[in-house]
Protein backbone atom coordinates (compact mmCIF):
# COMPACT_ATOMS: atom_id res chain seq x y z
CA UNK A 1 0.00 0.00 0.00
CA UNK A 2 1.37 3.72 -0.40
CA UNK A 3 1.83 5.47 2.27
CA UNK A 4 -0.30 8.51 1.05
CA UNK A 5 -3.32 6.09 1.12
CA UNK A 6 -3.81 6.76 4.78
CA UNK A 7 -4.36 10.41 3.88
CA UNK A 8 -6.72 9.84 1.07
CA UNK A 9 -8.84 7.76 3.65
CA UNK A 10 -8.98 10.13 6.17
CA UNK A 11 -10.06 12.95 4.03
CA UNK A 12 -13.03 11.15 3.03
CA UNK A 13 -13.80 9.79 6.92
CA UNK A 14 -12.70 13.57 8.52
CA UNK A 15 -12.96 16.00 5.71
CA UNK A 16 -13.41 18.75 7.76
CA UNK A 17 -11.17 18.29 10.32
CA UNK A 18 -8.13 20.11 10.74
CA UNK A 19 -4.89 18.87 9.39
CA UNK A 20 -1.95 21.48 9.05
CA UNK A 21 -2.33 24.58 11.38
CA UNK A 22 0.74 27.61 11.70
CA UNK A 23 0.74 28.43 15.47
CA UNK A 24 -2.96 29.06 16.62
CA UNK A 25 -4.69 29.68 13.19
CA UNK A 26 -5.90 26.40 10.63
CA UNK A 27 -4.37 26.49 7.14
CA UNK A 28 -5.32 23.27 5.65
CA UNK A 29 -8.43 20.95 6.30
CA UNK A 30 -8.18 17.34 5.70
CA UNK A 31 -10.00 17.79 2.53
CA UNK A 32 -8.16 20.67 1.54
CA UNK A 33 -4.75 18.84 2.36
CA UNK A 34 -5.70 16.13 0.09
CA UNK A 35 -6.66 17.86 -3.04
CA UNK A 36 -3.28 20.00 -2.96
CA UNK A 37 -1.25 16.84 -2.46
CA UNK A 38 -2.98 15.20 -5.35
CA UNK A 39 -2.49 18.45 -7.93
CA UNK A 40 0.90 19.09 -6.64
CA UNK A 41 2.03 15.26 -7.94
CA UNK A 42 0.55 15.92 -10.97
CA UNK A 43 2.43 19.03 -11.43
CA UNK A 44 5.60 17.08 -9.92
CA UNK A 45 4.94 14.43 -13.38
CA UNK A 46 4.03 17.46 -15.73
CA UNK A 47 5.85 20.12 -15.21
CA UNK A 48 8.86 19.26 -13.85
CA UNK A 49 9.08 15.95 -15.23
CA UNK A 50 9.63 13.50 -12.60
CA UNK A 51 8.88 9.78 -13.22
CA UNK A 52 7.96 7.51 -10.25
CA UNK A 53 11.34 5.61 -8.17
CA UNK A 54 13.02 9.79 -8.91
CA UNK A 55 14.03 11.55 -5.38
CA UNK A 56 12.77 14.86 -4.55
CA UNK A 57 15.07 16.62 -1.82
CA UNK A 58 12.97 18.69 1.08
CA UNK A 59 15.75 21.30 2.54
CA UNK A 60 13.59 23.20 4.64
CA UNK A 61 12.80 24.52 8.29
CA UNK A 62 9.65 23.46 9.53
CA UNK A 63 7.02 24.61 8.03
CA UNK A 64 3.52 23.70 6.52
CA UNK A 65 4.34 23.38 2.91
CA UNK A 66 6.76 20.31 4.33
CA UNK A 67 3.77 17.88 4.54
CA UNK A 68 2.29 18.95 1.32
CA UNK A 69 5.50 18.07 -0.70
CA UNK A 70 6.27 14.86 1.13
CA UNK A 71 2.91 13.46 0.69
CA UNK A 72 2.63 14.45 -2.91
CA UNK A 73 5.93 12.69 -3.59
CA UNK A 74 4.37 9.41 -1.91
CA UNK A 75 0.79 10.61 -4.16
CA UNK A 76 3.04 10.21 -7.09
CA UNK A 77 5.18 7.74 -7.03
CA UNK A 78 8.09 9.44 -6.32
CA UNK A 79 10.62 9.04 -2.93
CA UNK A 80 10.89 11.98 -0.65
CA UNK A 81 14.97 12.62 0.33
CA UNK A 82 14.07 15.01 3.55
CA UNK A 83 17.50 17.03 4.64
CA UNK A 84 18.50 18.19 7.99
CA UNK A 85 18.15 21.97 7.52
CA UNK A 86 21.25 23.04 9.61
CA UNK A 87 23.96 21.55 7.79
CA UNK A 88 26.98 23.00 5.33
CA UNK A 89 26.08 23.37 1.76
CA UNK A 90 28.76 20.74 1.04
CA UNK A 91 26.50 18.76 2.92
CA UNK A 92 23.66 19.64 0.65
CA UNK A 93 25.43 19.04 -2.33
CA UNK A 94 26.94 15.73 -1.20
CA UNK A 95 23.48 14.31 -0.39
CA UNK A 96 21.63 15.94 -3.31
CA UNK A 97 24.45 14.84 -5.85
CA UNK A 98 24.42 10.81 -3.85
CA UNK A 99 20.06 10.91 -4.00
CA UNK A 100 20.69 11.96 -7.96
CA UNK A 101 17.64 14.20 -6.96
CA UNK A 102 15.87 15.80 -9.55
CA UNK A 103 13.89 18.18 -7.90
CA UNK A 104 14.41 20.55 -4.39
CA UNK A 105 12.25 21.95 -2.64
CA UNK A 106 13.10 24.59 0.00
CA UNK A 107 12.36 27.41 2.51
CA UNK A 108 13.66 31.07 1.55
CA UNK A 109 16.11 30.80 4.20
CA UNK A 110 18.02 28.30 2.58
CA UNK A 111 17.92 29.52 -0.74
CA UNK A 112 21.92 30.68 -0.87
CA UNK A 113 22.70 27.82 0.46
CA UNK A 114 21.51 25.66 -1.98
CA UNK A 115 22.27 27.85 -4.70
CA UNK A 116 25.93 26.95 -3.23
CA UNK A 117 25.34 23.24 -3.25
CA UNK A 118 23.74 23.02 -6.94
CA UNK A 119 27.18 22.99 -8.61
CA UNK A 120 27.24 19.71 -7.16
CA UNK A 121 24.36 18.36 -7.78
CA UNK A 122 24.54 17.38 -11.74
CA UNK A 123 20.97 15.85 -11.32
CA UNK A 124 19.38 18.72 -9.80
CA UNK A 125 17.13 20.47 -12.62
CA UNK A 126 14.55 22.29 -10.61
CA UNK A 127 15.14 24.10 -6.82
CA UNK A 128 11.53 25.40 -6.29
CA UNK A 129 10.91 27.71 -3.03
CA UNK A 130 7.89 27.02 -0.74
CA UNK A 131 5.25 29.63 -0.42
CA UNK A 132 6.59 31.16 -3.82
CA UNK A 133 4.38 31.99 -7.00
CA UNK A 134 6.46 29.70 -8.77
CA UNK A 135 5.06 27.39 -5.61
CA UNK A 136 1.24 27.93 -5.71
CA UNK A 137 1.62 27.42 -9.28
CA UNK A 138 1.97 24.14 -9.51
CA UNK A 139 -1.33 23.74 -7.62
CA UNK A 140 -3.24 24.95 -10.99
CA UNK A 141 -3.40 21.35 -12.43
CA UNK A 142 -6.40 18.88 -12.07
CA UNK A 143 -5.66 16.32 -9.32
CA UNK A 144 -3.60 13.44 -9.78
CA UNK A 145 -5.30 9.59 -9.05
CA UNK A 146 -2.26 8.12 -6.47
CA UNK A 147 -0.31 6.27 -8.04
CA UNK A 148 0.51 2.40 -7.17
CA UNK A 149 3.61 1.13 -5.13
CA UNK A 150 4.60 -2.26 -4.43
CA UNK A 151 5.26 -2.29 -0.64
CA UNK A 152 9.11 -1.80 -0.80
CA UNK A 153 9.23 0.37 -3.23
CA UNK A 154 11.38 3.27 -1.81
CA UNK A 155 9.38 6.05 0.10
CA UNK A 156 11.65 7.96 2.46
CA UNK A 157 15.35 8.00 1.58
CA UNK A 158 16.70 9.19 5.74
CA UNK A 159 20.26 9.83 5.30
CA UNK A 160 21.68 9.81 8.77
CA UNK A 161 26.04 9.98 8.94
CA UNK A 162 28.46 7.11 9.50
CA UNK A 163 31.63 6.51 10.58
CA UNK A 164 33.55 7.35 7.13
CA UNK A 165 32.37 10.91 7.58
CA UNK A 166 30.01 10.61 4.68
CA UNK A 167 25.88 10.22 4.98
CA UNK A 168 24.63 6.88 4.09
CA UNK A 169 21.08 6.70 2.78
CA UNK A 170 18.88 4.54 4.68
CA UNK A 171 16.29 3.34 2.35
CA UNK A 172 12.99 3.13 4.22
CA UNK A 173 9.74 1.71 1.91
CA UNK A 174 6.74 2.30 1.98
CA UNK A 175 6.06 -0.94 3.99
CA UNK A 176 8.50 0.44 6.60
CA UNK A 177 6.50 3.64 6.75
CA UNK A 178 3.27 2.05 7.04
CA UNK A 179 4.70 -0.36 9.46
CA UNK A 180 6.17 2.40 11.84
CA UNK A 181 3.08 3.97 11.73
CA UNK A 182 0.86 0.92 13.07
CA UNK A 183 3.49 0.61 15.76
CA UNK A 184 3.30 4.28 17.04
CA UNK A 185 -1.02 3.39 17.06
CA UNK A 186 0.06 -0.19 18.76
CA UNK A 187 3.30 0.65 21.42
CA UNK A 188 3.69 4.21 21.53
CA UNK A 189 0.51 6.36 21.89
CA UNK A 190 -2.69 6.16 20.90
CA UNK A 191 -4.21 9.08 18.52
CA UNK A 192 -7.73 10.61 18.50
CA UNK A 193 -8.49 12.51 15.43
CA UNK A 194 -8.92 15.50 18.74
CA UNK A 195 -5.55 15.46 19.09
CA UNK A 196 -2.54 16.66 17.62
CA UNK A 197 1.28 17.05 17.24
CA UNK A 198 3.10 20.24 17.38
CA UNK A 199 6.47 19.61 15.62
CA UNK A 200 8.95 21.85 17.41
CA UNK A 201 11.32 19.67 16.40
CA UNK A 202 13.31 18.82 13.12
CA UNK A 203 10.30 17.50 10.72
CA UNK A 204 13.53 16.25 8.14
CA UNK A 205 14.11 13.05 10.98
CA UNK A 206 11.81 12.14 14.04
CA UNK A 207 9.42 14.83 14.36
CA UNK A 208 8.49 14.11 10.79
CA UNK A 209 8.07 11.12 10.80
CA UNK A 210 5.80 10.94 13.62
CA UNK A 211 3.43 12.83 11.34
CA UNK A 212 2.59 9.78 9.50
CA UNK A 213 0.72 7.80 12.35
CA UNK A 214 -1.12 11.43 13.31
CA UNK A 215 -1.74 11.87 9.66
CA UNK A 216 -3.38 8.15 9.70
CA UNK A 217 -5.70 9.17 12.77
CA UNK A 218 -6.68 12.23 11.65
CA UNK A 219 -5.41 14.52 14.31
CA UNK A 220 -3.67 18.04 13.53
CA UNK A 221 -0.21 18.98 12.75
CA UNK A 222 0.57 22.12 13.63
CA UNK A 223 4.22 23.92 12.93
CA UNK A 224 5.02 26.83 15.62
CA UNK A 225 5.37 29.93 14.15
CA UNK A 226 8.77 30.03 14.66
CA UNK A 227 9.69 26.82 12.94
CA UNK A 228 11.44 25.76 15.56
CA UNK A 229 11.69 24.85 19.40
CA UNK A 230 10.94 27.93 21.76
CA UNK A 231 10.20 27.10 25.40
CA UNK A 232 8.07 30.03 25.70
CA UNK A 233 6.21 29.12 22.09
CA UNK A 234 5.57 25.66 23.34
CA UNK A 235 4.01 26.53 26.57
CA UNK A 236 1.96 29.11 24.67
CA UNK A 237 0.97 26.38 22.31
CA UNK A 238 -0.15 23.61 24.49
CA UNK A 239 -2.67 26.26 25.96
CA UNK A 240 -4.15 26.81 22.98
CA UNK A 241 -4.25 22.94 21.48
CA UNK A 242 -5.85 19.89 23.17
CA UNK A 243 -4.16 16.86 22.89
CA UNK A 244 -0.56 17.90 22.67
CA UNK A 245 1.89 15.58 21.58
CA UNK A 246 6.10 16.87 21.03
CA UNK A 247 8.88 14.41 19.84
CA UNK A 248 11.61 15.99 21.86
CA UNK A 249 15.10 14.94 21.79
CA UNK A 250 16.25 14.58 26.02
CA UNK A 251 17.83 18.07 25.82
CA UNK A 252 14.40 19.40 24.46
CA UNK A 253 12.44 18.16 27.64
CA UNK A 254 15.70 19.38 30.23
CA UNK A 255 14.80 22.62 28.63
CA UNK A 256 11.19 22.55 28.99
CA UNK A 257 11.01 21.14 32.75
CA UNK A 258 14.13 23.97 33.68
CA UNK A 259 11.72 27.24 32.09
CA UNK A 260 11.50 29.46 35.39
CA UNK A 261 7.40 29.38 35.20
CA UNK A 262 7.13 25.19 34.49
CA UNK A 263 5.49 24.86 37.46
CA UNK A 264 2.84 27.69 37.37
CA UNK A 265 2.26 26.82 33.55
CA UNK A 266 -0.53 25.05 32.38
CA UNK A 267 -0.09 21.89 30.80
CA UNK A 268 -3.36 20.32 30.83
CA UNK A 269 -3.35 19.99 27.28
CA UNK A 270 -0.19 18.21 26.85
CA UNK A 271 -0.82 14.76 25.94
CA UNK A 272 2.55 13.15 25.10
CA UNK A 273 6.35 13.86 25.20
CA UNK A 274 7.79 10.94 23.16
CA UNK A 275 11.63 11.75 23.25
CA UNK A 276 14.34 9.80 21.75
CA UNK A 277 17.47 9.63 19.99
CA UNK A 278 19.84 10.36 22.88
CA UNK A 279 19.82 9.43 26.23
CA UNK A 280 18.38 11.41 29.34
CA UNK A 281 19.49 11.71 33.05
CA UNK A 282 17.07 9.36 35.25
CA UNK A 283 16.89 12.64 37.41
CA UNK A 284 15.55 14.75 34.31
CA UNK A 285 13.68 11.82 33.73
CA UNK A 286 12.02 11.77 37.67
CA UNK A 287 11.89 15.92 37.49
CA UNK A 288 9.68 15.73 34.03
CA UNK A 289 7.21 13.50 35.40
CA UNK A 290 6.71 15.19 38.85
CA UNK A 291 6.06 18.68 36.63
CA UNK A 292 3.86 17.17 33.50
CA UNK A 293 2.79 14.08 35.36
CA UNK A 294 2.70 10.66 33.33
CA UNK A 295 2.95 12.14 29.97
CA UNK A 296 6.26 10.49 28.63
CA UNK A 297 7.44 7.86 26.32
CA UNK A 298 10.91 7.21 25.51
CA UNK A 299 12.07 5.09 22.23
CA UNK A 300 14.83 4.02 20.94
CA UNK A 301 15.71 3.80 17.55
CA UNK A 302 18.13 4.92 13.96
CA UNK A 303 17.45 6.01 10.93
CA UNK A 304 17.83 2.20 9.48
CA UNK A 305 15.15 0.81 11.81
CA UNK A 306 13.00 4.64 12.23
CA UNK A 307 11.40 5.51 14.93
CA UNK A 308 11.33 2.30 16.72
CA UNK A 309 13.66 -0.67 18.33
CA UNK A 310 12.44 -0.09 21.36
CA UNK A 311 10.86 1.98 23.87
CA UNK A 312 9.20 2.62 27.60
CA UNK A 313 5.59 2.98 27.63
CA UNK A 314 3.25 5.65 30.04
CA UNK A 315 2.47 2.55 32.02
CA UNK A 316 6.37 1.59 32.72
CA UNK A 317 6.52 5.42 34.08
CA UNK A 318 3.11 4.92 35.92
CA UNK A 319 4.50 2.07 37.71
CA UNK A 320 5.73 3.74 40.75
CA UNK A 321 5.81 0.90 42.70
CA UNK A 322 7.51 -1.60 40.95
CA UNK A 323 10.64 -2.57 42.48
CA UNK A 324 12.97 -1.58 39.86
CA UNK A 325 11.42 1.55 38.82
CA UNK A 326 14.20 3.70 38.52
CA UNK A 327 16.37 0.91 36.99
CA UNK A 328 13.21 0.23 34.35
CA UNK A 329 13.09 4.13 33.53
CA UNK A 330 17.16 4.23 32.98
CA UNK A 331 16.80 1.63 30.26
CA UNK A 332 15.91 1.40 26.15
CA UNK A 333 12.43 -0.19 27.32
CA UNK A 334 11.08 -3.49 25.47
CA UNK A 335 11.06 -4.52 22.27
CA UNK A 336 8.43 -3.12 20.09
CA UNK A 337 5.68 -5.82 19.24
CA UNK A 338 6.83 -6.57 15.57
CA UNK A 339 10.51 -6.47 16.46
CA UNK A 340 12.45 -8.68 17.09
CA UNK A 341 16.08 -7.97 19.34
CA UNK A 342 19.37 -9.63 19.83
CA UNK A 343 22.13 -9.38 21.13
CA UNK A 344 25.55 -10.45 19.76
CA UNK A 345 29.18 -11.53 20.36
CA UNK A 346 31.53 -10.38 17.75
CA UNK A 347 31.04 -13.64 15.65
CA UNK A 348 27.46 -13.16 15.71
CA UNK A 349 26.69 -15.80 18.40
CA UNK A 350 23.37 -14.72 20.18
CA UNK A 351 24.32 -13.88 23.85
CA UNK A 352 22.29 -15.07 27.07
CA UNK A 353 20.32 -12.60 29.30
CA UNK A 354 22.36 -9.75 31.15
CA UNK A 355 25.31 -10.62 28.42
CA UNK A 356 27.07 -7.55 26.92
CA UNK A 357 27.06 -7.13 23.45
CA UNK A 358 25.73 -5.64 20.68
CA UNK A 359 22.15 -4.98 19.24
CA UNK A 360 20.58 -6.34 16.48
CA UNK A 361 16.89 -6.12 15.68
CA UNK A 362 14.88 -7.82 12.54
CA UNK A 363 11.39 -7.00 11.79
CA UNK A 364 9.14 -4.91 8.87
CA UNK A 365 10.78 -1.73 10.03
CA UNK A 366 13.82 -2.35 9.06
CA UNK A 367 15.34 -0.45 6.14
CA UNK A 368 16.20 -2.38 3.22
CA UNK A 369 20.00 -1.19 2.89
CA UNK A 370 22.07 2.19 1.97
CA UNK A 371 21.64 3.57 -1.03
CA UNK A 372 24.02 2.84 -3.96
CA UNK A 373 26.20 1.53 -0.94
CA UNK A 374 26.33 -2.24 -1.32
CA UNK A 375 29.24 -2.39 1.39
CA UNK A 376 27.87 -0.56 4.13
CA UNK A 377 24.79 -2.76 3.25
CA UNK A 378 26.49 -6.09 3.65
CA UNK A 379 28.62 -4.98 6.69
CA UNK A 380 24.99 -3.96 8.55
CA UNK A 381 22.69 -6.47 7.22
CA UNK A 382 23.78 -9.79 7.94
CA UNK A 383 21.15 -12.73 7.68
CA UNK A 384 18.13 -10.00 7.86
CA UNK A 385 19.15 -8.95 10.95
CA UNK A 386 20.41 -5.01 11.31
CA UNK A 387 23.68 -4.85 13.48
CA UNK A 388 23.20 -0.97 14.71
CA UNK A 389 26.60 -0.42 16.39
CA UNK A 390 24.98 0.25 19.87
CA UNK A 391 26.32 -2.04 22.56
CA UNK A 392 23.86 -3.26 25.41
CA UNK A 393 22.28 -5.82 27.27
CA UNK A 394 18.71 -7.38 27.62
CA UNK A 395 17.69 -8.77 31.06
CA UNK A 396 15.02 -11.33 32.08
CA UNK A 397 12.32 -9.07 32.10
CA UNK A 398 12.95 -8.02 28.07
CA UNK A 399 14.29 -4.72 29.09
CA UNK A 400 16.98 -3.67 26.78
CA UNK A 401 19.63 -1.17 28.33
CA UNK A 402 22.14 0.79 26.13
CA UNK A 403 25.98 -0.04 27.98
CA UNK A 404 27.81 1.99 25.73
CA UNK A 405 27.71 3.48 21.83
CA UNK A 406 30.08 2.16 19.51
CA UNK A 407 31.93 3.81 17.12
CA UNK A 408 32.70 7.07 19.56
CA UNK A 409 29.81 8.61 18.34
CA UNK A 410 28.74 12.02 20.32
CA UNK A 411 25.00 12.71 20.98
CA UNK A 412 25.02 16.67 21.10
CA UNK A 413 21.01 18.23 21.59
CA UNK A 414 19.78 14.78 20.14
CA UNK A 415 21.69 15.16 17.00
CA UNK A 416 24.50 12.16 15.89
CA UNK A 417 27.68 13.61 15.16
CA UNK A 418 30.25 11.76 14.22
CA UNK A 419 33.93 12.37 15.41
CA UNK A 420 35.76 11.26 12.25
CA UNK A 421 34.07 13.50 9.63
CA UNK A 422 35.49 16.45 11.83
CA UNK A 423 38.69 14.94 12.03
CA UNK A 424 39.10 14.73 8.60
CA UNK A 425 37.87 18.74 8.28
CA UNK A 426 40.88 19.75 10.89
CA UNK A 427 43.27 16.86 9.10
CA UNK A 428 43.35 19.17 5.92
CA UNK A 429 45.20 22.22 8.15
CA UNK A 430 48.78 21.62 7.14
CA UNK A 431 50.32 22.08 10.90
CA UNK A 432 47.67 19.78 12.07
CA UNK A 433 49.38 16.20 12.37
CA UNK A 434 47.06 14.14 14.60
CA UNK A 435 43.88 14.78 15.95
CA UNK A 436 41.32 13.13 17.86
CA UNK A 437 37.53 14.13 18.44
CA UNK A 438 35.53 13.26 21.17
CA UNK A 439 32.26 14.15 23.42
CA UNK A 440 31.99 16.31 26.68
CA UNK A 441 29.62 16.22 28.84
CA UNK A 442 27.45 19.45 29.17
CA UNK A 443 24.95 20.02 31.26
CA UNK A 444 22.31 21.44 28.39
CA UNK A 445 23.26 19.17 25.27
CA UNK A 446 23.71 15.98 26.32
CA UNK A 447 27.91 16.56 25.44
CA UNK A 448 29.75 18.80 23.60
CA UNK A 449 32.41 18.66 21.14
CA UNK A 450 35.86 18.70 22.04
CA UNK A 451 39.24 18.25 19.39
CA UNK A 452 42.54 17.41 20.78
CA UNK A 453 45.13 18.29 18.28
CA UNK A 454 48.37 17.45 17.73
CA UNK A 455 51.02 19.83 15.42
CA UNK A 456 53.07 18.84 13.22
CA UNK A 457 56.69 19.28 15.26
CA UNK A 458 58.23 23.37 15.30
CA UNK A 459 54.71 24.15 13.38
CA UNK A 460 51.73 26.20 15.11
CA UNK A 461 47.54 26.53 14.55
CA UNK A 462 45.35 28.17 16.78
CA UNK A 463 41.89 27.18 17.51
CA UNK A 464 40.68 30.54 15.54
CA UNK A 465 41.72 29.12 12.43
CA UNK A 466 40.79 25.39 13.03
CA UNK A 467 37.13 27.05 13.87
CA UNK A 468 37.47 28.82 10.52
CA UNK A 469 38.42 25.94 8.43
CA UNK A 470 35.44 23.90 10.22
CA UNK A 471 32.71 26.53 9.40
CA UNK A 472 33.87 26.35 5.77
CA UNK A 473 33.04 22.53 5.63
CA UNK A 474 30.84 21.26 8.08
CA UNK A 475 27.81 22.20 9.51
CA UNK A 476 28.24 24.57 12.68
CA UNK A 477 26.76 22.47 15.42
CA UNK A 478 29.69 20.04 14.46
CA UNK A 479 32.25 22.15 14.92
CA UNK A 480 34.73 21.63 18.39
CA UNK A 481 33.47 23.91 21.02
CA UNK A 482 37.06 23.80 22.53
CA UNK A 483 40.28 22.73 20.97
CA UNK A 484 43.09 21.30 23.16
CA UNK A 485 46.44 21.29 22.22
CA UNK A 486 48.85 18.40 23.12
CA UNK A 487 52.44 16.76 22.31
CA UNK A 488 50.80 13.30 21.87
CA UNK A 489 47.90 11.20 21.63
CA UNK A 490 47.57 8.04 23.86
CA UNK A 491 47.34 5.00 21.77
CA UNK A 492 47.80 0.98 22.21
CA UNK A 493 49.85 -1.46 20.90
CA UNK A 494 48.58 -1.32 17.48
CA UNK A 495 48.33 2.42 17.29
CA UNK A 496 44.63 2.85 18.21
CA UNK A 497 44.45 6.38 19.73
CA UNK A 498 42.58 5.36 23.01
CA UNK A 499 39.86 8.19 23.02
CA UNK A 500 38.74 6.41 26.53
CA UNK A 501 41.69 8.45 27.96
CA UNK A 502 40.64 11.29 26.38
CA UNK A 503 37.18 11.23 27.97
CA UNK A 504 38.78 10.21 31.67
CA UNK A 505 40.40 13.62 31.25
CA UNK A 506 36.98 15.41 31.23
CA UNK A 507 36.36 13.01 34.41
CA UNK A 508 39.40 14.29 36.14
CA UNK A 509 38.73 17.77 35.33
CA UNK A 510 35.19 17.25 37.01
CA UNK A 511 36.77 15.98 40.17
CA UNK A 512 39.51 18.51 40.24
Amino acid sequence: MNIAATLAKIALTYPDRPAISKGSKVVWSYREFADRVSRLALSMHENLGLAPGDRVALIMKNCVEDLEVMYACWHAGLAAVPVNAKLHPREFGYILENSGTKACFITSDLSEAVADARSDAPDLEHIIEVASPDYEALFTVEPLEMVEVAPTDLGWLFYTSGTTGRPKGAMLSHRNLISMTMNYLVDVDGIEPEDCIIHAAPMSHGSGLYALPHVARAANNIIPDSGAFDVAETLELITQWPGCTFFFAPTMVTRLINAPNIAEADTSNLKTIVYGGAPMYLTDTLKAIDLLGNKLVQIYGQGESPMTISGLPKRVFEDHTHPRYQERLASAGIARTDVQVCIRAEDGTPLPVDEIGEITVRGDVVMSGYWNNPEATANSIRDGWLWTGDVGAVNAEGFLTLKDRSKDMIISGGTNIYPREIEEVLLKHEAVYECAVVGRPHPDWGEEVVAFVVPHPGRTVDAETLNQLCLENIARFKRPKDYRFVEALAKNNYGKILKTELREIFEKEKVG
